[in-house]
């Protein structure tokens, strides 16, 4: 009996953007996911309802992303993470895949505290977290800001923008950069759906007693 198709995979971008440049890279995390074949439910973490909350409930991954503010992400994504403590206590998101993504006006700056501290939360929920899958760009003499991972990040996509400018300003590598990590974690959340299908099929049936 051959094994049933797995359902396609169902990726959620939970976010919070404070001008605009978030957004950006929310979006472009999107379309790499849909390339992969994924359906793609976008939730604004600012004003949660039942809708948006059933949206990370029934996702098989959850890419959590903001601006990196004073060291952190944004408080408004913070008071996000706490009200998902109802569901940490009963492990509702637990083996979901997860991953993340910021910007910040510093090349530098604490992109990566927070790509740490998204992790810690997926980790806190029991997620199976999905680094960004990249060299790092712009490192060696004959390479440039135009590569991916420009900045060299590795626990999620991290971009950069000066502080003084419009969302429009987000560079395209560092939008290129979050398409591929939204294909990544569609690509790996189907192979992990598609796991969990074949062994559905391939466990032995319980001995009759």
């Amino acid at each position: 009996m051959p094994a049933p198709s797995p359902p396609r995979p169902l990726v959620a971008v939970a976010y919070h953007s404070g001008r605009g440049h978030t957004d950006v890279l929310a979006r472009s995390v999107r379309a790499g996911a849909r390339s992969a074949g994924a359906e793609v439910s976008m939730v604004g973490v600012g004003a949660m309802d039942d809708a948006a909350w059933d949206s990370l409930d029934r996702a098989d991954a959850i890419v959590f992303g903001a601006p990196t503010y004073m060291g952190s992400a944004s408080g408004a994504f913070h008071a996000f993470a706490e009200s998902t403590s109802r569901r940490w206590a009963r492990q509702a998101w637990k083996d979901k895949l997860g991953s993340g993504f910021t910007i910040g006006a510093c090349k530098a700056g604490d992109k990566d505290s927070t790509l740490g501290y998204f992790a810690t939360l997926g980790a806190q929920h029991g997620m199976i977290w999905v680094s960004l899958g990249l060299l790092p760009g712009w490192h060696l003499s004959h390479e440039s800001e135009n590569d991916l991972n420009r900045l060299g990040y590795f626990n999620g996509a991290a971009a950069t923008a000066p502080g003084d400018l419009p969302a429009d300003a987000v560079h395209k590598a560092d939008i290129a950069t979050a398409e591929h990590l939204g294909e990544r974690v569609a690509r790996l959340t189907a192979i992990h759906l598609a796991g969990h299908a074949a062994l559905a099929t391939t466990r032995p049936a319980a001995p009759i007693t």
